[in-house]
């Protein structure tokens, strides 16, 4: 199981990344080393406006080259660089961090009700399920996702996260029980501004899996928190649902409670349980989002 954690300051004051760091390096028994990761929420005030992309570039020239030019397409770059990174001696490196600030042109996405979110979507889609060895790791506004193989201190250090401020933090210390060498397996899983760390086990994987690519979504990697992002985004933004209607889609009550509720309370959870039984999520599992 792994370890996760999350803080959020009301009044969106600002809060350095040394405090996530403590907090995730007393959770070292929650994880095997082999992989934790960071979400910071304002850390980008003179670039707010535009979709900050996180980029893994598998250190080839030609994966940037192929990025760059299918974001052209799409909307203005306005500024590309290597994200500041601080070699470690227990952390090898076999990526390279790159972060676009981008600006999508909504007129090429005529008729949708979010015109830049259904491009960063389908942006990011197309990346990661494409071959050629690029991986977007976070696409929201003024939010940012920093991950590595290595433990939370290593991963820390790495990307010296002491010098991000932001007013939300999520952190998520890996317990690898597949594929421990992939540096863009750790949550957090980033879509838009939806951030999600998880632990435990999604055993509905394959139905929700499903689900979502029926609705048009590309899952890249089998990990649960790419599902829950995904998830997300389609019932809040896509299908208009408050984030507590959405949270009742995921994890609904059980049929004998629903019984026991009022009738509106009742016709409203059975309808939701109803028309989105495909997106229940069966655990065990605690999820930060």
């Amino acid at each position: 199981m792994c370890g996760i954690f999350g803080v959020m300051d009301e009044r969106r004051q600002m809060m350095d990344g040394s405090g996530i760091r403590q907090a995730l390096s007393m959770m070292n028994e929650r994880g095997s080393g082999e992989g934790a990761g960071y979400a910071a929420y304002g850390i980008y005030p003179d670039y707010q406006d535009c979709y900050a992309l996180h980029v893994f570039f598998d250190n080839s020239r030609d994966s940037r080259a192929v990025v760059d030019a299918t974001l052209e397409e799409w909307g203005e770059i306005e500024c590309s660089e290597a994200i500041p990174t601080y070699d470690q001696p227990n952390l090898r490196t076999t990526c390279t961090p790159w972060r676009y600030f981008f600006m999508p042109d909504p007129s090429l996405a005529p008729g949708s009700a979010s015109p830049e979110r259904d491009i960063i979507t389908d942006l990011v889609m197309q990346i990661n399920a494409g071959a050629g060895g690029a991986q977007v790791i976070s696409s929201g506004k003024n939010v940012g996702v920093f991950k590595a193989c290595g433990w939370p201190e290593d991963v820390a250090d790495y990307y010296r996260i002491e010098d991000y401020e932001g007013y939300i933090w999520l952190a998520h210390n890996r317990y690898t029980t597949s594929n421990p060498g992939a540096w863009e397996r750790p949550d957090p899983f980033n879509l838009h501004d939806w951030s999600v760390v998880e632990n435990g086990k999604i055993t509905s994987y394959g139905t929700n899996q499903r689900y979502i690519e029926s609705f048009g979504y590309t899952c890249s990697m089998p990990t649960d928190s790419e599902i829950i992002a995904c998830l997300i985004d389609l019932l809040v933004r896509r299908h208009g649902l408050d984030i507590d209607l959405a949270v009742k889609v995921l994890s609904p009550p059980f049929w004998e409670d629903i019984d026991l509720m009022p009738k509106a309370e009742a016709d409203l959870n059975r309808a939701l349980r109803l028309a989105y039984g495909s997106a229940m999520m069966n655990g065990p599992f605690t999820v930060i989002a």
